[in-house]
């Protein structure tokens, strides 16, 4: 018997047989319904030596190789929460100017707009009336600490509408209370929402502006549960984007999802990437490769070997010489030629690889009943 490689496996050249596959006949102007064979009985496909160097079989081993497995994904890019801020008035108020609007980049502590409130005129005078008694000369030890006390408690009041301290320190250096106060941006990013105009009048606690900082933002994957197993924090992925052909954003998972949609049945893989030229925007999709677990080991057989017959995965095993059993097998990540089984098989059986559409093409014939010439 001659030997075949065909790498990486060791193929062993089937001796090629042909035959008749057993038939019944109808006698003239008889119907008879097919019957199918025994779903619990694999039937064997045998074949004579004149037919087998029409069909080309040959054989390899299933082999347990190590491999380091892809996981696909899908999933779209979104703002990382943590990059992102909610300005809102801290006290009833009038907007008298404004200076940014949505679409701006802004920086931090930057001047988005000016707020008319009664209550910072208050804070203001209560401030300037603690801060000139707390300079009386005349107070005692106990007045003056109730004097300071006052003061702080002044200071942190306004420190509570987000006046700054350099604010506070002009206020008492001028002794002049400031007609407006100045909202400013808590971080460097792009205003994402502008929910005001000038002239409204806000209650406190209204959200005024939301600015994102796009220079980070995170890749939400959607894992099938099936693939769960292969992937864990600090797997590596590459992602793309429909918007930039050819190119390939890299990056490492941080944190897995710890619930199953039921829907989708997957979880959320969540990746944070870097974006200081703000291609990735949040909103597009994007497809990711997932590299599993280094030195993984599965079992292979080459993708020829699978057929599909009646909605199933089938690969024929030698049973002997002449002989090969169907047998039914759940296929996993295709590597090339190769095909990883992940039941149905043990390592070392050795199926058909070339030839096995004739062999499904016979069974067929022997499934459904159908007559032979």
């Amino acid at each position: 018997m001659k030997t075949l490689r065909f790498a990486p496996f060791s193929i062993a050249l089937a001796i090629l047989i042909s035959g008749p596959v057993a038939c019944r006949s109808k006698s003239a102007g008889e119907t008879t319904a097919a019957k199918p064979a025994d779903e619990g009985a694999p039937t064997a496909i045998t074949l004579k030596p004149d037919a087998l160097k029409t069909a080309g079989i040959a054989t390899a081993a299933a082999e347990m190789r190590a491999v380091t497995r892809t996981i696909r994904a899908v999933g779209e890019i979104a703002f990382n929460p943590k990059k992102i801020a909610h300005v809102n008035s801290r006290t009833p108020g009038r907007i008298d100017k404004l200076f940014a609007f949505q679409g701006d980049k802004v920086r931090a502590g930057q001047v988005l707009m000016l707020f008319y409130s009664r209550d910072f005129a208050s804070l203001q005078t209560e401030l300037l009336q603690t801060l000139e008694r707390s300079k009386r000369g005349d107070l005692d030890e106990g007045e003056l600490r109730a004097a300071r006390t006052l003061l702080d408690s002044a200071r942190n009041r306004l420190r509570l509408l987000d006046l700054g301290d350099e604010d506070l320190a002009g206020i008492e250096k001028t002794g002049q209370a400031m007609s407006l106060l100045p909202v400013r941006a808590p971080i460097d990013g792009t205003i994402m929402e502008s929910l005001v105009n000038a002239g409204d009048y806000m209650e406190a606690g209204v959200d005024l502006f939301r600015i994102a900082d796009l220079t980070s933002v995170w890749a939400i994957l959607h894992v099938f549960e099936k693939d769960i197993a292969s992937v864990r924090t600090g797997s590596e992925a590459g992602l793309r984007a429909t918007a930039f052909p050819g190119r390939t954003f890299p990056g490492r998972i941080f944190q897995l999802g710890g619930v199953l949609d039921e829907k989708t049945r997957t979880i959320e893989a969540r990746i944070d990437l870097p974006n200081a030229d703000g291609d990735l925007r949040p909103g597009m999709y994007v497809d990711a490769d997932i590299r599993g677990p280094e030195g993984e080991k599965a079992l292979f057989v080459p993708a020829e070997a699978v057929q599909d017959v009646l909605n199933k995965k089938i690969v024929f095993v030698r049973a002997a010489e002449t002989a090969f059993t169907p047998r039914e097998v759940e296929t996993g990540t295709a590597f090339g030629e190769l095909v990883e089984i992940r039941r149905g098989l043990k390592e070392g059986e050795v199926v058909v690889a070339a030839g096995s559409f004739f062999l499904k093409s016979e069974l067929l014939k022997k499934t459904l009943g159908e007559d032979q010439p």
